[in-house]
């Protein structure tokens, strides 16, 4: 079993109409045994941007904390909160430094950029980036996440469409991997506002 999945995650990223939506699944477990059922893999860095952290938990934890810390330290310099864009490149940068020994994250990130346009972007454990204009996936139910993104997605969905689809794409691909599961956690983010919705889903 590779280090990447010894925990468990289900990670997805989807744009829509000047709206983004990043969802998790919430199990915590070690191989194959259940440690926690509500699980937090989504992090805000501000209220336009989210970070998702799939991989090793304690790696997440870890690299959210030094993220935080970049962040905030970004915002004392600056007095602005950081882009989507820019911020994407701190994690790349962050975790290329440390590529001989590196954090077993997969990071998705999602925000609202200028004009509110959505970007999202994932990256592997030592900061390469792969941008997309539709959707991002990460974790162990990522090959199940592919197939029902695919299926489901399209192009400029507004909010409410865009919550019901990556909440179905992420239910029914959890069900296929046997190292996420348990319910899901949904941030939909508008311009205006963010919603956070727990899913309820098999809890086997």
């Amino acid at each position: 079993m590779s280090i990447f999945e010894y925990n468990g995650s289900a990670l997805v990223a989807m744009v829509g109409k000047n709206c983004f939506a990043i969802a998790s699944d919430r199990r915590l477990g070690v191989q194959l045994q259940t440690i926690a059922t509500d699980f937090q893999k989504i992090y805000r860095i501000h209220h336009k941007l989210f970070i998702g952290l799939a991989g090793l938990a304690t790696d997440a934890q870890t690299l959210y904390q030094r993220l935080v810390f970049r962040h905030k330290l970004y915002h004392l310099r600056e007095e602005r909160d950081m882009k989507p864009e820019t911020f994407a490149s701190l994690v790349s940068a962050v975790l290329y430094e440390k590529r001989f020994g590196p954090y077993f994250c997969q990071p998705v990130i999602a925000g609202l950029g200028d004009d509110d346009k959505p970007f999202i972007c994932t990256m592997d454990s030592i900061g390469a980036k792969e941008l997309a204009k539709d959707f991002v996936v990460a974790g162990t139910a990522s090959e199940s996440l592919y197939g029902a993104c695919e299926s489901m997605f399209k192009p400029d969905m507004e909010a409410g469409e865009l919550f019901e689809t990556i909440s179905q794409a992420l239910i029914s691909s959890v069900d296929r991997d046997c190292l996420s599961g348990w319910g899901g956690h949904v941030y939909l983010v508008t311009p205006t506002e963010v919603t956070e919705r727990i899913l309820k889903g098999r809890m086997d």
